[in-house]
Formats: C-alpha cells, sequence, structure tokens
C-alpha cells in the first residue's frame, strides 16, 4: 500500500501493528492487549483524518496509484459478460477510451469509460487517461450503436483532462468533445454517469451527460484542475489547496450546487482500502439509477434529461 502525506500516521500505526503480529508469532510473549490497543488508536487515527479530509486531500486520494480504474470496475461489475469494441472506423482506437458491452446484475449496458495505467509502462500505452478525438469519436459511434438496439449506456469518467497536444487539436479534439455533448443530451436511451475518479474539464463533459450522474465519495470534477487554476491565477502551483478549497470541486460541494445526482459512499480511507465493497456499491447505484429510468417513454426520458441539464447555472441575486 502506498501511502499520501496526510495519511502517514496510518502508516506508522498499521507498521508498529505488524511488528506487534510478527513479535507474537516469533516469541512466547502475549501481545494480544496491545495489538488490540493499536488497532483501536488506527480506527481512531482512521476515522479522525478522514472525515476531515480538505478539498486537496480529496484530490489526492482520486489520484491514490491503488485506486481502481475503469477496467477494474467493468471487470468486477460485469465479470466475463463484458466484450471490449474498438475503434472510431475513421482514424484508430484509442486506448484512453475503452468501451464494449456489459451486464450489470443480469442487465445489459454499453459501458464507456477513461482508463488510466497502473505503471508507467500502461501509462504511456493509455495516455494517463487522456484521450484524443478518436476516443470521443469511438465513444459516440458506441452510444449511437447503443441507441439502435435500445441498450442503455453506463459511462465512467476518470481523466485528468481530453489530451491537449497539437496533433489532437489538429483532428478536431474542440469539437468532437462538444459533438458527444450534443448529441448525449438528444440520444433516446438511458445514460448514467459516474465519476470514479478525476472529472477534469470537457475531458470528462465528453462522456458526461446523463440522466443520471453520481460521484464516488473521494472524486473531484470541475472545469480546471486545481494546480492550472493555481498557476493561472498566482503563476505557481504553491497554492493548490486554495485554488482546491476556491472550485467546490468536491463530491459534497456538487451535490449541494444540485451539478450531480447523489454520491457513492467509499469505505474508510477511500475506494482502495476494499475494492469489494466499492464494486458492490457502485453496481447498486447503477441499477438503482436504471430502474427510475426505465420505464421513461423516449419524449419523457430526453425532456428530462434536457430540462436538468438547462437547470444548471441558474442564480437569484
Amino acid at each position: 500500500m502506498e501511502y499520501l502525506d496526510f495519511e502517514l500516521p496510518i502508516k506508522e500505526l498499521e507498521e508498529q501493528l505488524q511488528k506487534c503480529v510478527i513479535i507474537g508469532k516469533e516469541s512466547d510473549v502475549d501481545v494480544t492487549p496491545t495489538c488490540k490497543e493499536i488497532n483501536k488508536k488506527l480506527v481512531e487515527t482512521k476515522k479522525e483524518i478522514y472525515k476531515n479530509l480538505t478539498a486537496w486531500q480529496r484530490v489526492q486520494l482520486s489520484r491514490h496509484p491503488n485506486r481502481p480504474y475503469t477496467l477494474d470496475y467493468i471487470r468486477a461489475i460485469c465479470g466475463d459478460t463484458f466484450l471490449e469494441l474498438h475503434g472510431d472506423r475513421n482514424f484508430k482506437d484509442d486506448k484512453a477510451m475503452v468501451g464494449g458491452l456489459g451486464k450489470v446484475n443480469g442487465q445489459s449496458f454499453m459501458i464507456v469509460g477513461q482508463q488510466k495505467g497502473f505503471n508507467t509502462k500502461t501509462r504511456q500505452y493509455r495516455n494517463f487517461g487522456m484521450a484524443n478525438p478518436e476516443g470521443y469519436r469511438k465513444a459516440l459511434r458506441l452510444m449511437k450503436m447503443a441507441e439502435k438496439f435500445g441498450i442503455p449506456v453506463l459511462t465512467l469518467v476518470d481523466t485528468p483532462g481530453a489530451y491537449p497536444g497539437l496533433e489532437a487539436e489538429e483532428r478536431g479534439q474542440g469539437e468532437a468533445i462538444a459533438r458527444n455533448i450534443f448529441e448525449m443530451v438528444r440520444l433516446k436511451v438511458p445514460i448514467i454517469t459516474i465519476i470514479v475518479g478525476e472529472g477534469a474539464s470537457g475531458g470528462a463533459l465528453g462522456i458526461g451527460v446523463g440522466d443520471k450522474v453520481y460521484m464516488l465519495e473521494n472524486t473531484w470534477y470541475s472545469v480546471i484542475s486545481p494546480e492550472s487554476c493555481s498557476s493561472i491565477l498566482w503563476k505557481s502551483w504553491e497554492y493548490k489547496e486554495r485554488a482546491a478549497d476556491a472550485l467546490k470541486l468536491t463530491s459534497s460541494d456538487m451535490k449541494r450546487q444540485k451539478l450531480v445526482d447523489d454520491v457513492i459512499p467509499e469505505p474508510l480511507g477511500g475506494a482502495h482500502y476494499d475494492r469489494e465493497t466499492t464494486f458492490k456499491t457502485v453496481a447498486e447505484y447503477i441499477t438503482k439509477g436504471y430502474n427510475e429510468l426505465k420505464d421513461l417513454s423516449t419524449t419523457d426520458l430526453i425532456a428530462q434529461r434536457m430540462d436538468k441539464y438547462s437547470k444548471m447555472g441558474e442564480f437569484k441575486e
């Protein structure tokens, strides 16, 4: 397990507990009371730390290297029912955007999501979860296929942003994202969107328009990352914590502002501490969301979706 800077007190207690257990195994000394005491202190420390997380600490948790990624969720929830589909039928297959057919609790879904890597080689292969235009066009192709066959769409968002390279701009990055938003708003099947990690800018919005939009507890969703915001406003990354607070990007902020429908709770310490519980909870929310949408007519479904997004940004003096 890797630890973030604010998790170091937890690391120390877990190391103490491990040493205590080893001593008990290797000697005749009864260390049970000591182990219980350390374990009690460990639980209390975890609760104290994770109950008072700042916006920046939640951003750090969303990027935790041990956190499950899109394909982890797909494999755990769909099992062997997932069939990956490739390519945008125009340029090439973007490895940062994965998609295909799979079943969640017996219901078929067209699943689309950004995939990051878990080591240097796979991060390069997946372009760090930053999709090119062909990735968004691939996503749209799969969603239109789902519409054709009446299959609901599930999108899993986890990206630091769309790829900002010259070649991406030359192939129409902005147009690809805008086209996806335009088409998703009027898609004739239910769309469930879950932010499972980072939800940054247009890169997230390109697959982020949904009838039901959920955020995992320790994720963020914003027009810009705290580091980029800090570098623009203060010409330095040093103020990223301040920027994170100002951006109101956490799941609770998003729920309060009615930009997402609900927050999916995570196990104490984050999704990576208990993956199985996280996968089970996410699957339950997917089924719950679909059950609320499945009986709506196509007209009502699209009208509700348009109305939902039309109301965003309203305010009173």
